[in-house]
């Protein structure tokens, strides 16, 4: 979970609450069946709860949520284990954005690098990564210095309970895996 950007949301969302815990923990709290439930249907969103998801309760519309969920989308960078969206090589010859004291980390991730006065140099051309290639903790490390992000975060709103006792899932858009980095679930609660 990317705390960073999920913290950007909760300021925009100052007025509405976030939950995020174990999920077993919130779907004993909500009911997990029908004859045990805290309110009508709420076994329902309980039963939602899997892999990152996390529960969001606001006073407004549905459709307002959903507009601005669907539009929030940040670039971040890709961690090991994310797939890599487009080929980035470097090109021999000097890396300018880069101390002359960052020599050492970058040749132990892997750079074929040199110091000549005080400059760092690449020695040969270098593939960081290809195209859909798994990302290793060394590749998305070198990506994050050379300032080129892979992902986006976003939020996928997965399902709505209202005080009213409806229970709605919502169309998605994507097919998100649990697995897939960037990617939160939550469950939408309107308390009217």
């Amino acid at each position: 979970m990317r705390n960073s950007k999920l913290k950007e949301v909760r300021n925009v969302w100052k007025h509405s609450r976030f939950f995020f815990g174990k999920n077993k923990v919130m779907s004993v709290a909500l009911g997990r069946g029908a004859e045990d439930e805290y309110r009508e249907n709420l076994h329902r969103v309980s039963q939602r709860l899997r892999g990152q998801t996390g529960m969001f309760f606001t006073n407004k519309t549905k459709e307002e949520v959903v507009e601005w969920f669907s539009q929030y989308q940040l670039k971040d960078f890709a961690r090991s284990g994310n797939t890599a969206i487009h080929t980035v090589v470097l090109f021999e010859g000097p890396l300018p954005q880069f101390s002359h004291s960052m020599e050492p980390q970058l040749r132990q991730l892997g750079l074929p690098t040199k110091l000549e006065r005080g400059e760092i140099n690449l020695i040969s051309d270098h593939t960081v990564c290809t195209a859909g290639d798994v990302l290793t903790p060394e590749q998305a490390r070198i990506l994050k210095l050379l300032d080129t992000p892979m992902v986006n975060f976003h939020i996928t709103l997965d399902s709505v309970w209202s005080n009213d006792g409806t229970f709605e899932l919502l169309e998605r858009k994507d097919n998100p895996s649990p697995q897939k980095e960037g990617v939160e679930e939550e469950d939408e609660d309107e308390n009217d």
